[in-house]
């Protein structure tokens, strides 16, 4: 039969073993496929792109971890809250050409934007020690003719020799006692702030100072000293006058 005859010779043809390696059915069909795929190369390659990956990881967070904690601050100690009072009189012995008056107002009386700048001599609250020098200078904002006075806005500075200085700015009345605000300092009064009451004794040649200071350390002893109580006849104590080496302090201001 032709039907039996034509199915004989594909009844020879041998049909590989479905459980045979993937590479022995292609030598089967006349070519080598481990050769045209290295899979222990892509297993080597694969392994090597983890690592590379795992090595830039590790690199990257090591980078990181390094530049913040490079960048990392020691956190600043809390400012000082405490207030510390500090005495001091100003006074006008004369010897300084102090105030001047600049007359810049048309009006015969005193009148607004008249200038008076000063400088004047500062002791520590006992009269025991020369401080330095104030320096400043005053705006006149209005007469006030029923209190035979003047208001004035007040921009100075208390100079304390190598301790540094104080600024204040506030109200200057010459018929009342005021409080100016502490605007800031230097050396030891870096970061100050707080209040000044300033104490009219006799116009404009006794004034005596009561500062309430905060942000700053304690103040030295140097400065320090039971004040005498304000009077007209306050005055420094002779050494203190005469800036004597244990009577004031060291590079007062002049």
């Amino acid at each position: 039969m032709a039907s039996t005859g034509f199915l004989k010779p594909i009844s020879s043809l041998k049909v590989p073993h479905p459980r045979s390696p993937p590479f022995q059915s292609s030598k089967l069909l006349g070519f080598d496929l481990s050769n045209s795929f290295p899979t222990q190369n892509l297993k080597s390659s694969t392994a090597h792109q983890r690592l590379s990956s795992t090595g830039r990881h590790s690199s990257a967070t090591t980078t990181t971890a390094f530049f913040f904690n490079h960048h990392k601050t020691t956190p600043k100690p809390p400012t000082p809250t405490k207030v510390q009072e500090l005495y001091v009189y100003e006074i006008n012995e004369r010897d300084r050409d102090s105030p001047a008056f600049l007359k810049l107002s048309p009006k015969p009386a005193n009148s607004l934007g008249d200038l008076v700048p000063f400088t004047n001599k500062i002791y520590t609250g006992d009269l025991e020690k020369r401080l330095g020098v104030t320096a400043g200078i005053c705006v006149l904002i209005q007469h006030v003719r029923e209190r035979k006075g003047d208001r004035y806005e007040a921009i100075y500075s208390f100079y304390f020799g190598d301790y540094g200085h104080v600024s204040v700015q506030g109200p200057y009345l010459t018929y009342e006692d005021t409080y100016l605000a502490v605007t800031g300092g230097s050396g030891i009064f870096e970061g100050v702030y707080g209040e000044v009451k300033l104490q009219q004794i006799v116009f404009p040649f006794k004034l005596f100072y009561t500062f309430y200071l905060k942000g700053i350390p304690d103040l030295p002893h140097d400065l320090m000293g039971k004040p005498v109580t304000p009077s007209p006849t306050v005055e420094p104590s002779p050494a203190a006058k005469a800036t004597l080496p244990h009577a004031s302090v060291k590079n007062f201001t002049t």
